[in-house]
């Protein structure tokens, strides 16, 4: 895992999504590659709220404001970035260099955001997003569309910065070939992982535990601690269940395969993705 996109917007949440890119680099002295889309107006205008009430005079400020948002957000992004470099003590370069070190680049393009992203996305081992806390004219299921289109693991920086992502890691086990291919993803990162907790909601109980050992028990070989916790079911929604369990352990990352249902020609995840994607407090990697 040596090449990591970081798709960066100039807003107030670019910190954390920065040192969640360092704690996944770190482990691995990748190289950051941070891009920022300029998001054009008409673009932009698309996935504002309202921009389709608005006509006339109202419309052209309505526009010229929507332009110096993204005048501001462009100069943030790049300042957010070589402040970073100078915190982080991290080498800002264009070409592979030193292999033993984080390093770091850092790109602006135009337009298209969606589809300048996903190219990007598909050359890379790992994309790290942030979570949009206000209207920044890029899709409200900017993240989704990566999930989908992309074909690599899509990491979710949490509500804080985090120290390390390989202290604990929970993995949400159901037998699936998306959780398959989740923690096929992860395997990088849970080789490192100093413990590995595999979660599952049981649903037939005997079948849950059998499979559950299966899993668990490459990892054992490997010597990699690991622990098995299958939670019986109750009134609550499984991600409430998963969200707790990782509370619980105090995990620096869980592990999740995004599961969705067939509607229409859209994919459209089901609630527990939906929840990880939106709400979770703490970093999550997906993988469809």
């Amino acid at each position: 895992m040596k090449s990591i996109l970081i798709p960066i917007g100039g807003s107030d949440t670019d910190g954390v999504l920065l040192e969640t890119a360092l704690a996944a680099a770190r482990p691995f002295a990748a190289h950051l590659q941070f891009l920022h889309v300029r998001v054009g107006v008409g673009e932009a205008a698309q996935h504002t709220p309202h921009m389709g009430f608005v006509s006339g005079p109202a419309l052209r400020d309505a526009l010229q404001q929507l332009e110096l948002q993204q005048d501001a957000r462009s100069n943030a992004s790049i300042r957010n970035v070589h402040d970073f470099c100078v915190r982080a003590k991290v080498e800002l370069c264009d070409t592979p260099g030193r292999l033993d070190t984080v390093t770091v680049s850092c790109r602006e393009e135009y337009g298209r955001t969606l589809e300048r992203v996903l190219f990007h996305a598909r050359h890379s081992d790992l994309i790290v997003v942030g979570r949009a806390r206000k209207p920044n004219g890029l899709p409200s299921d900017f993240i989704e569309h990566l999930l989908l289109n992309c074909g690599r693991p899509i990491l979710i920086a949490g509500s804080t910065p985090p120290q390390s992502l390989t202290r604990t890691i929970m993995v949400c086990w159901r037998e699936s070939a998306e959780a398959a291919r989740a923690v096929t993803a992860a395997a990088p990162l849970l080789a490192r992982a100093e413990r590995l907790i595999f979660t599952s909601v049981a649903e037939r109980s005997a079948h849950t535990v059998a499979a559950m050992n299966d899993v668990v028990r490459p990892f054992a070989w490997r010597g990699a601690p690991t622990d098995m916790h299958i939670i019986a079911p109750d009134d609550r929604p499984v991600h409430q269940l998963l969200a707790a369990a990782a509370r619980d352990c105090q995990a620096d990352l869980v592990v999740l395969g995004a599961y969705g249902h067939s509607h229409m020609r859209e994919l459209v995840f089901g609630g527990c993705t939906q929840s990880f994607i939106r709400h979770a407090d703490r970093p999550v990697l997906l993988m469809h």
